[in-house]
């Protein structure tokens, strides 16, 4: 699908705005804009991170902003669910019927019923937590668990190092040994790449842990490829080899950390070629890792998320992060990890919300949306309000959430700028604004800078952001109170009052159109920051987490693999979507990959059609032999709607909705799965049709 562009003749314009979505570094762009149409978008070089270039998906936004499957207007559902056919009506119309509905549940004495469901379509500080917060509180909705991604690694480093902000992208330039664990910026996470690439070219050594040869692999002086899941072993046995070896820094560990002898003694059981063989990986491979790493200065690890998407995640993070404190690797600019760094800001959208009364509720853990929506976890929703989201297509057990938007007693409200897979289920289907549309202010999770952006063209059709029209509903709710921030410049006030920081973040964003936290944009672990735990030092077996892992932390649970699903379906990010987001602009199938020998085993080859399927649910649709991929392994990426496999479902219709050990996140890497080879099938329905 490509955007049409119209003749004007008006002179295009180049606008600055900022890039808010799921992705850690936040470029700066440079918007071209002729008449009410956005023609082109590239980088600019205010974010210094960023360097004036910017990811192909993003390049992509004049189709996302003006493409087909555009929401223009408010509509509402005629025929039945799934079908994607609506009728277009008023905004008063669209939201005094979605107010009605909320207000009787909660004289009902029902409100729990009542369910937000929203993740990381935008990450802007404005967009969630602010007025939607407000609403919801108010009610006395059920609270949701946003724990799809990061919950498992985000409770890891917050039990190990507090909120330290990790190794800035700009210094991983100076490292020595760079490591990249279950993390692929080559798609995601574009601008550490020259960075990593400079430190090759200074003569630094790269590592790389994942089950794919990626294009850094292929770069790298050693590619570790385990099996999805054994990525704690990995690390244990780095640590025990530290230990064993004379090569931990006892002072430092003395110093700045406690839980060493306990986490040394966790780690014995794991030796190298114990460790190897349950990650199936070659044993000296991981003892020249082990020895590479005790031997490099400064020595980064940058570590991903692909990791913790298993039973024994959040472990697995921990262990990887506990290695440049065993080791001694911090105090040195390139030396250390970086996980996430939006903890180094110290901004809180929920300063923007107003008065907030205390929500007994239930809480809803996003992963169990389908065993939630058909009651299997407390009274059923009832009323389900989506944005920034797109669960049908992110979320686990894909067939059990399908089956719960399908309940006609369901009232579903869908708020997005296109029209999503979710959507077609929806009720009320609401126009939501992209971030070009609107006000925001936005800060990187890799990159340590905070940004604002305005509208660079109005609102398409009759499309709105976020905070205004759940503040207008918290109104026809009889849930506004008098000194709620509204628009958008009281929220943003409101959320910089709130911080002890905030006033010179102002006059940052005022001057340059950029801040940093503390002013800083590269400050170096334990130099400029350090662990914020109670007692600022590094907890290596931190209670609060030893207590919440089903087993004990660093406790390995093996792999829940069986004869009749002997293949692990992995689903990684690519340079089309931002999870699922932009999906709607690829229209091409999308293959399962294999790796040659398991294709061979099946008598599978390119471009055929297969099943991958499970005990959950399958996917039809063509294959691609992959030398890139180890034996074993299968992958269907992330972020896949309905039109882009045959059977119209993705990899999520053979995820587990299991809860990993930390954080009771996503176990999508435990789906186990089989692959056989069909005949033509034929292709997935029609697209939907959107209000005229």
């Amino acid at each position: 699908m490509s955007a049409v562009r119209p003749q004007s003749s008006v002179a295009p314009k180049i606008l600055a705005s900022v890039c808010p979505l799921d992705c850690p570094d936040a470029c700066s762009l440079e918007v071209h804009v002729e008449g009410d149409r956005v023609i082109a978008v590239g980088g600019s070089r205010v974010n210094p991170v960023t360097e004036g270039y910017i990811c192909a998906k993003v390049r992509r936004l004049p189709e996302h902003v003006h493409g087909e499957r555009r929401v223009r207007y408010p509509a509402v559902r005629q025929g039945r669910k799934g079908e994607g056919r609506f009728r277009r009506v008023s905004w008063d119309e669209a939201l005094d019927t979605i107010a009605a509905r909320m207000t009787d549940l909660v004289r009902r004495g029902d409100s729990e019923r009542i369910l937000p469901f929203y993740y990381g379509g935008s990450n802007g500080y404005l967009s969630q937590n602010t007025s939607d917060l407000r609403l919801f509180t108010r009610l006395k909705a059920s609270r949701l668990a946003r724990t799809v991604c990061a919950a498992p690694s985000g409770a890891a480093v917050a039990g190990l190092y507090g909120t330290m902000p990790g190794i800035a992208i700009q210094d991983y330039s100076h490292s020595r040994l760079i490591v990249l664990w279950g993390v692929n910026p080559s798609v995601s996470g574009i601008h550490i790449v020259p960075h990593v690439l400079e430190a090759q070219n200074r003569g630094a050594r790269l590592v790389v842990v994942d089950p794919r040869r990626t294009r850094l692999a292929e770069r790298a002086d050693l590619h570790i490829a385990p099996q999805p899941g054994t990525d704690l072993p990995l690390a244990l046995a780095i640590i025990r080899w530290l230990f064993e070896n004379g090569r931990a820094d006892d002072a430092f560990l003395a110093n700045h950390a406690t839980g060493a002898e306990e986490l040394r003694r966790r780690a014995e059981p794991w030796t190298i070629e114990r460790a190897a063989q349950t990650a199936r990986v070659p044993a000296g491979e991981l003892e020249a890792f082990a020895r590479l790493y005790a031997d490099s200065h400064p020595a980064a690890i940058r570590c991903g998320w692909g990791l913790e998407r298993n039973r024994n995640g959040g472990s697995a993070v921990a262990a990887v992060l506990a290695l440049p404190a065993v080791a001694g690797k911090f105090g040195v600019r390139g030396g250390g990890y970086t996980l996430s760094n939006s903890k180094a800001w110290d901004l809180d959208a929920r300063n923007a919300a107003g008065e907030l009364p205390a929500n007994p509720a239930r809480e809803v853990n996003m992963n169990l949306l389908g065993r939630t929506l058909l009651g299997e976890n407390g009274p059923p929703v009832e009323l389900l309000f989506v944005y920034n989201s797109n669960p049908l297509a992110t979320i686990p057990n894909q067939e059990k959430v399908r089956e719960g938007l399908s309940r006609e007693d369901l009232f579903t409200v869908v708020f997005d700028p296109v029209l999503t897979d979710t959507a077609l289920y929806a009720d009320v289907l609401l126009p939501a604004t992209t971030f070009l549309e609107r006000d925001e202010m936005s800060r990187g999770y890799g990159a340590m800078v905070l940004q604002e952006s305005r509208p660079v063209i109005a609102p398409v059709g009759e499309s709105r952001p976020n905070h205004e029209v759940f503040a207008d509903l918290t109104r026809r709710c009889g849930l506004g109170r008098a000194g709620d921030p509204e628009s958008a410049a009281e929220m943003t006030e409101a959320i910089l009052r709130g911080s002890p920081s905030g006033a010179s973040l102002r006059e940052s964003l005022d001057r340059s159109g950029i801040a940093f936290p503390h002013g800083n944009p590269v400050p170096v672990q334990f130099v400029d920051t350090f662990p914020l735990t109670e007692d600022r030092k590094i907890h290596l077996v931190p209670e609060e987490l030893d207590r919440e892992a089903p087993h004990g932390l660093y406790a390995f649970t093996p792999e829940p693999k069986t004869a009749e699903y002997p293949l692990t379906l992995i689903s990684p990010a690519t340079d089309r979507t931002i999870s699922s987001m932009l999906g709607e602009l690829h229209a091409e199938q999308v293959p399962l990959e294999l790796a040659p020998g398991d294709a061979a085993d099946r008598g599978i080859g390119d471009g055929d059609e297969v099943r991958v399927f499970n005990e959950l649910g399958e996917v039809r649709c063509l294959a691609r032999v992959s030398p890139s991929l180890r034996a074993g392994v299968v992958m269907l990426p992330k972020g896949t709607w309905s039109h882009n496999t045959l059977s119209g479902t993705g990899a999520t219709a053979l995820a587990p909705d299991t809860l990993s050990d930390l954080g009771r996140g996503a176990c999508f890497n435990d789906a186990r799965a089989e692959v056989q080879r069909l005949g033509r099938t034929g292709g997935p329905g029609n697209p939907p049709d959107l209000p005229a």
